[in-house]
């Protein structure tokens, strides 16, 4: 197979392996291949889930709205796609003999995105997906007879105990082998290994990069590390997301009235990266990797090349910038299924936080708990409380936190891109425009994730309307009982 200079072009008629195909990045970057490149084939690797085969959940999924730009300009784009039956934390990948024949003859490219993102999963799961399912991929890899890139999805956040991050290795305490060693002993004491990591997802994703640093296997691999991915920029549409992974959830709580308080430092810098952006510098990675090994012109790959792709380095954005810009649109266009007026206070004091949760969490859930008893239900509202202030309690240090990052390799990438290629496959962040982003971003919670149209505008508006009097109210009376109760003590302490 022979390569050619533009992206496009490089990948005409060629196949890829992707992992994570069913996640929010591993999705953008199936619909952009696809509609950018003229593969020959998309090969996904995916497992059973829920009661439901690999072949049913992918017809699920590219039902979805994602995709309707790609059903209307590549009504047989199904044609190219390849379900692969098979589950990575499996040691052979749960592969049929036929799937990994066709893979070893087949395949030319992998990008592998499936990991656990969860902060509080258990290390042993953690290391079985993130650290021992990445080592099954590569093993498969080294037999494929006619690889010429792959790429591992980390992310920018792998050695978050440092300040700065560069495009480099670091240190870890234990080795991938170590650390399965200790899997099989049992001597596994999490906080202790882990030290100064926040949780096992960063911390698996370090050791992870440490594995793949050797290349035992000689392999054209890169390291691509993304920030925090957002909604899309533009592609197939703006503002397209699914879930409620970090900042999302934070907004769409506060846009609803449920999350009233956050342990935020405003000041701080949130690295939001669009999603359509981070798939296309995915596939620029891809590029540069396959660039690279065709220059060397020896059989022995170099260590592999890290690529740090955030927005800091290029355009920051504060927290107090990204929720303003939000508050400006819920403020002409709120959700109509709001169960309180939206308002959000950032605390970064711990014990004010405690104050501030007991008062706009704990009481208003308590008063609607005593409501629901009443009128014969189960009570909720506490219960919701205390699980989203935990998981909310996850990310603490990533909202009151920031990093210098250096992002030199990608930069050079972009600046190496034909003018057409930067076109197509946009993901320069230097001058972004985010004030129309943070507005997709707005709109894309209202439609996506809350399931609202704007023809309901008029009814949310007028609803907004009489919840905001009704907080205000709420905020006279909570002041007027602090001011009763205050001269209630003064006259007790003044009649001795």
């Amino acid at each position: 197979m022979e390569t050619a200079g533009g992206i496009a072009e490089t990948f005409r008629n060629v196949t890829f392996l992707v992992t994570g195909s069913t996640g929010f990045l591993g999705k953008i970057l199936v619909e952009k291949l696809l509609r950018s490149c003229n593969v020959k084939n998309i090969a996904i690797l995916v497992r059973s889930k829920k009661g439901l085969d690999p072949s049913q959940r992918v017809a699920d999924i590219y039902k979805q709205a994602l995709f309707e730009r790609l059903r209307n300009e590549k009504p047989d784009f199904m044609d190219n796609i390849k379900v692969i039956h098979g589950n990575i934390e499996e040691e052979s990948l749960g592969l049929s003999t036929a799937d990994r024949n066709w893979i070893m003859e087949n395949v030319n490219f992998v990008f592998h995105c499936a990991a656990t993102i969860k902060f509080n999963e258990a290390l042993e799961l953690a290391t079985k997906i993130n650290i021992q399912g990445t080592n099954n991929l590569l093993t498969l890899a080294s037999q494929m007879k006619n690889l010429k890139g792959f790429v591992h999805v980390s992310t920018a956040y792998s050695h978050c105990p440092r300040n700065e991050i560069r495009e480099q290795y670091y240190p870890t305490p234990v080795s991938a082998k170590e650390l399965k060693n200790m899997m099989r002993t049992d001597d596994l004491s999490e906080s202790k290994i882990l030290e100064n990591w926040p949780n096992t997802y960063t911390f698996t994703k370090a050791i992870t990069e440490n594995m793949i640093s050797t290349n035992e296997n000689h392999l054209p691999i890169s390291i691509f590390r993304p920030s925090i991915i957002g909604c899309t920029k533009s592609e197939p549409e703006p503002g397209w997301l699914e879930n409620m992974n970090g900042p999302t959830g934070i907004l769409t709580g506060a846009m609803v009235g449920f999350l009233r308080t956050i342990n935020i430092d405003t000041d701080k810098v949130t690295d939001i990266i669009p999603a359509d952006y981070t798939a296309n510098a995915l596939i620029s990675v891809m590029w540069d990797t396959v660039k690279r090994q065709e220059d060397c012109g020896y059989t022995k790959y170099e260590q592999p090349k890290i690529y740090n792709y955030v927005s800091s380095a290029d355009s920051p954005l504060t927290w107090n910038e990204y929720i303003g810009g939000i508050t400006e649109h819920y403020n002409v266009s709120p959700p109509l299924r709001s169960m309180w007026y939206g308002f959000l206070v950032a605390y970064t004091n711990l014990w004010i936080g405690m104050v501030l949760k007991f008062l706009l969490h704990r009481i208003p859930a308590a008063f609607v708990d005593f409501l629901l008893i009443i009128s014969g239900k189960s009570p909720k509202m506490l219960k919701m409380y205390a699980k989203t202030e935990y998981m909310i309690g996850l990310i603490k240090l990533f909202t009151t936190s920031q990093w210098k990052f250096d992002n030199s390799n990608s930069v050079k990438l972009l600046s190496s891109l034909s003018i057409e290629d930067r076109d197509q496959f946009e993901f320069g962040m230097v001058n972004f425009d985010w004030k129309s982003y943070i507005k997709s971003y707005y709109y894309g919670i209202r439609k996506h994730i809350l399931k609202e149209e704007m023809s309901n505008l008029d009814k949310a508006l007028s609803k907004n309307w009489k919840l905001y009097w009704l907080h205000k109210l709420c905020v006279v009376l909570f002041f007027y009982f602090i001011l009763q109760l205050c001269w209630t003590c003064i006259k007790y302490i003044c009649s001795f």
